[in-house]
């Protein structure tokens, strides 16, 4: 009775005095990390008068779709259509964030349930990988790329991003908290080691997996290195790319300025409507180690 009443105390229903604390402490916190959201978003619909005003103001006060306007001239007049790499940021960006899934909820359930020599050399070697930033593999990475005959093809761009010792270490765990009977029991009913990655695991770690999904989209939906060193053929190269040469290109010039905001914005809200839809599992990744 006594814990009911407590619980309620700190997490009523309703609006209660008791949250009051948490109110003063979280909002302005909240407040705070959603400036850089305001300012793309501001920033994308500023005219140029106020895009080089001085001092520089944070809200547009004359809005205007010329930047975005501006830019679609520009992409109108390019060699390659746009739909071309839309399409191909679309492609690889779906790919890519399904393997990138399915291959770290394998590689954590195999890494924490299963019974294999060198298991621990493996996550060791995870491990050690997340102390490296992508620069530091840059080179033998673009060496295997070219080994293994992948350059000009959608596998430079989805292979070597599916990899993610962030991720691995985050499921495994997720995996580790599942109780051992879950997995024996279903056993003796005679699943399958797949079968009971599909029906168990999978769901139990649902949480992790969509915050996997969120860490790989933006990672290859933001991804301009791939097609910049992998890629010659301008057909087979994504939108972030694209949208990174096109205002590069027009960087000196008044109206380059624009269109990099409107560019930035575009770039920018896929990952914000991706991380509506799944915020709730982020959260309960966040708030849990593992089973509820």
């Amino acid at each position: 009775m006594a814990q009911s009443f407590h619980a309620q105390k700190i997490n009523p229903d309703r609006f209660s005095k008791s949250q009051l604390p948490f109110f003063f402490i979280l909002i302005p916190f909240s407040i705070l990390m959603l400036l850089p959201i305001l300012f793309v978003i501001n920033h994308a619909f500023k005219p140029q008068s106020e895009l080089f005003a001085y001092p520089p103001s944070f809200f547009v006060k004359n809005p205007t779709f010329d930047n975005f306007i501006e830019l679609g001239r520009i992409i109108s007049s390019s060699g390659v259509p746009f739909v071309r790499y839309l399409f191909n940021s679309v492609l690889v960006t779906t790919v890519g964030v399904f393997l990138a899934i399915l291959f770290t909820a394998l590689s954590a359930y195999g890494l924490s349930k299963l019974k294999f020599k060198g298991k621990k050399f493996l996550f060791e070697l995870n491990t050690i990988a997340l102390m490296f930033v992508p620069i530091a593999v840059q080179i033998p990475r673009y060496i295997i790329v070219a080994k293994s005959g992948m350059i000009d093809t959608y596998a430079a761009h989805i292979l070597p991003m599916i990899t993610m010792p962030v991720a691995m270490f985050l499921v495994k765990q997720f995996v580790d908290q599942i109780p051992n009977d879950f997995i024996e029991s279903a056993k003796i009913d005679g699943a399958s080691e797949m079968e009971i990655f599909i029906h168990i695991i999978v769901p139990m770690v649902a949480p992790a997996l969509a915050t996997v999904g969120i860490l790989a989209f933006q990672m290859i939906w933001n991804d301009t290195s791939t097609s910049t060193l992998f890629i010659n053929d301008e057909s087979k190269r994504t939108m972030a790319f694209f949208l990174t040469t096109l205002t590069g290109a027009q960087g000196n010039s008044v109206a380059g300025q624009g269109m990099a905001a409107a560019a930035s914005l575009i770039m920018f809200v896929p990952n914000l409507v991706l991380f509506i839809i799944l915020q709730s599992k982020v959260m309960n990744t966040m708030a849990y180690s593992g089973l509820k």
